[in-house]
């Protein structure tokens, strides 16, 4: 078994093309070869839903057997289990996979094989020394076809044959200083996966967080940060397409949920990364809340508006400028995004991510404990003085409460099941009724700025009866959250 580690990279044709003469590659002459790949599974999928990949590759008059994990990628780097063998095509012999259990799965599993999909590309190939290592750079070019549809392959793949992780990054540095080149995360298997069953694009949420106890707090914060950026990452097509408001809300999700994590980790981590990547990623996340804003005001809180005052005429100029300024805020979003700085800050970010160490260490479940009961604490601080609490005040006891969730959710996998879920269930109750009424807070405004010019005193006066209405049932979820024992200090 090998492991590889690849950073792959989205490019144009045009880009591919001019790439060939970069400095990095002018002196070294690459291989040219077509790479012709059938991969299989059963009619059930099995393979695919354990992130297993099983393919026949044809390179050149050689025929090879590939098994490969699916380990998910973040920020284009991907870290894989590998076993290839020369082989006879439709002859599944596992007898090269040196990890028994899966041998015996895929073994017990070839009865059923059948061909999903193929990828037929022509690859360009240069070994580049670069810092300490060697690394092998691909261009590929081709197609993915499956049951009679075909998407297009036209990427990097960035593989260390040896040295340093970093290098790849390193690499990849210089080469977009010269060419647009943008991480991708979705591999050819996925893509295939996904032509194969004929998938239209759909919102990706945040995945539980893969730590456990015996990890260091850095090396958890590692990975629960990384898992933030593939939730941002595989929303983005649905950002530049302008697909529906739920892309928006999962990015901005995706984004908070990375920010939390970055703050709550600050005690283990260096106070340079903390300043520099606390506040990065800020303008996108701020472009996010505006379209977001608007998004929940035309969906959630109008129609209400619209079904109490069905003969007002600023109804309907109410609705037109809501929209004229969703898609305004959408188009922010996509202008951020096209940046030549946006795709070069999440090669930096995953860098950084990759080459923090644990200076302090520390046992994980103590971590989790200390920092579970200081979001607590100042939840419960809020909660108990909420009668007295204006907008301002009740709009921080949101955040504070969202925190505490986020702060679980990564560190669910420490905690008793059946505690954490009655004490989830409680805080997300009281979330949502707080989130309906910042809603409320913000289409106040959203109205008084869209009908700046026309009176509207009726609409006003039913958005703020509504939003007092909601305050007036919060005390009940309130009570029901604090009386939750704070179980995670066993």
């Amino acid at each position: 078994m090998s492991i590889e580690i690849e950073l792959k990279l989205q490019l144009s044709p045009k880009t591919a093309k001019k790439l060939t003469s970069h400095p990095l590659l002018a002196n070294i002459q690459p291989q040219k070869m077509r790479l012709l790949n059938t991969y299989y599974d059963t009619p059930k999928l099995v393979l695919h839903a354990k992130r297993i990949a099983v393919r026949f590759r044809k390179k050149g008059e050689q025929w090879l057997l590939t098994v490969k994990s699916a380990e998910p990628a973040s920020g284009g780097l991907a870290m894989r289990s590998e076993w290839e063998t020369t082989a006879t095509p439709g002859n599944f012999d596992f007898s090269h996979v040196d990890a028994d259990e899966l041998r015996d799965f895929l073994e017990r599993a070839s009865e059923q094989f059948e061909p999903i999909f193929t990828t037929d590309f022509r690859r360009q190939i240069w070994h580049v020394p670069f810092g300490e290592s060697l690394i092998e750079l691909a261009v590929d070019r081709g197609n993915i076809e499956s049951c009679g549809r075909s998407t297009p392959i036209c990427e990097i793949e960035l593989e260390l044959l040896s040295g340093k992780v970093e290098d790849i990054f390193g690499l990849t540095r210089k080469l977009q200083e010269q060419h647009d080149l943008h991480p991708a995360i979705a591999s050819k298997a996925e893509r295939g996966y996904k032509l194969y069953l004929n998938e239209s694009l759909l919102p990706f949420k945040a995945k539980p967080a893969a730590i456990n106890p015996q990890m260091m707090p850095v090396e958890a914060f590692r990975s629960i940060a990384l898992g933030c950026l593939e939730h941002f990452q595989r929303n983005e097509k649905g950002l530049h397409e302008g697909a529906e408001a739920e892309f928006v809300h999962q990015a901005r999700v995706a984004l908070r949920r990375l920010r939390s994590a970055i703050k709550l980790f600050a005690p283990v981590l260096p106070p340079e990364f903390v300043t520099a990547y606390g506040q990065t990623w800020q303008t996108l996340a701020g472009a996010l809340g505006d379209a977001r804003n608007w998004d929940v005001f035309l969906e959630e809180t109008l129609p209400p508006i619209q079904a109490a005052f069905p003969e007002n005429r600023d109804i309907r100029h109410l609705r037109n400028e809501a929209r004229r300024r969703a898609k305004t805020a959408r188009r922010a979003v996509i202008r951020i995004l096209a940046v030549k700085e946006y795709p070069r800050l999440l090669v930096e970010f995953t860098s950084a991510i990759y080459a923090l160490s644990d200076t302090l260490p520390m046992p994980l479940k103590d971590f989790a404990n200390e920092r579970i009961s200081s979001h607590a604490r100042r939840a419960k601080k809020l909660a108990a003085s909420h009668a007295t609490l204006g907008p301002a005040e009740r709009h921080r006891m949101r955040i504070s409460f969202k925190k505490l969730r986020y702060t679980l959710e990564f560190f669910a996998p420490l905690l008793p099941a059946k505690r954490l879920s009655p004490y989830l269930a409680a805080l997300s109750q009281l979330q949502d009724e707080l989130g309906l009424i910042n809603d409320h807070v913000t289409a106040d405004t959203l109205i008084k700025d869209a009908l700046a010019k026309r009176p509207s005193g009726p609409i006003h006066g039913w958005v703020a009866g509504r939003h007092a209405l909601l305050v007036s049932e919060l005390p009940e979820s309130l009570q029901t959250w604090l009386a939750q024992r704070a179980f995670w200090k066993k």
